[in-house]
């Protein structure tokens, strides 16, 4: 097997600093939903966009009480959570026509989570070559379209 190593990556992990508070709560909290790019709240989650995104179209779907755990979460919020991500994979198939889709929680640092507190769970599309030597050799993600294009074209899709 061939390994690739992506050194920018480790440098984001060993250059995070614990933030004060969650960044999610207070994004949650703010008031401005447009300007924080949260595409839609419900009685349990909320819908936002990933404000460092892998590809055109990541976004998140989080709890709205600050959990760490899916076993703190009620289980009306879990179910809720997955029937989310049930649209939000219409959403990205519709919208964006991705050869597949990743869906993923990371639960904790160690596993990955940038922001291990709170929950959040990535939907995000993918395009085979998606990969290209810009991000794996050149260490910069180039997207197509910013966040405010992206809100814009998803966030009819999560509207009642």
């Amino acid at each position: 097997m061939d390994t690739i190593f992506s050194p920018w990556r480790y440098r984001y992990l060993a250059t995070t600093r614990a933030e004060a508070g969650c960044v999610l709560c207070e994004k949650l909290a703010a008031g401005d939903d447009a300007a924080n790019f949260i595409l839609a709240r419900y009685r349990h989650v909320a819908v936002i966009l990933n404000i460092f995104p892998y590809t055109n179209g990541h976004l998140m779907i989080l709890p709205i009480e600050h959990r760490a755990w899916l076993n703190e979460m009620e289980p009306a919020a879990r179910e809720q959570m997955m029937s989310i991500a049930t649209r939000a994979e219409d959403a990205l198939r519709r919208e964006y026509t991705p050869d597949g889709l990743n869906l993923g929680v990371n639960f904790g640092q160690a596993a990955g989570a940038g922001i291990a507190g709170h929950l959040h769970m990535h939907v995000l599309p993918r395009w085979i070559g998606d990969a290209n030597f810009m991000s794996v050799i050149g260490e910069t993600r180039v997207l197509p379209e910013d966040l405010a294009r992206t809100y814009e074209r998803l966030k009819s899709y999560f509207a009642d």
